[in-house]
């Protein structure tokens, strides 16, 4: 079997990193995991936590952290089913980097929303 060669890689690296981007750099995934950071939730508390997200957008947005291995599902068997979502260790690191651009936000706000203003007012 033939070893990929080194521009293959590359371009393999750059579509891994583009895919990673487009899931934490979308509008619910974000949310979803600063309300677990702080512990174990269920599907209706994250529903409930994250609003206005839809039930829909919620399912999507915890299969892709799933599939990225950011984010557990552990179904219970009981009457009716109990579904808990929570941080995987990756999802923790990744959790860490969320708040500091969250941080990031918060302390430059104020400058972003005047250089809006004035973009906006040429």
């Amino acid at each position: 079997m033939a070893q990929p060669d080194r521009d293959d890689l590359c371009e393999q690296g750059r579509d891994l990193i583009r895919g990673v981007l487009e899931r934490i750099g979308d509008k619910w995934s974000v949310v979803v995991i600063c309300q677990l950071g702080d512990g174990t939730r269920r599907f209706n508390e994250l529903r409930r936590l994250s609003e206005p997200i839809t039930q829909r957008m919620l399912s999507a947005t915890l299969r892709g952290l799933e599939r990225d291995g950011l984010v557990t599902r552990t179904v219970y068997d009981t009457k009716p089913p109990r579904v808990d979502y929570a941080l995987t260790p990756r999802g923790f690191s990744l959790l860490e980097v969320v708040r500091a651009l969250a941080g990031w936000a918060e302390d430059n706000a104020v400058g972003i929303l005047d250089s809006r203003t004035g973009f906006d007012a040429r």
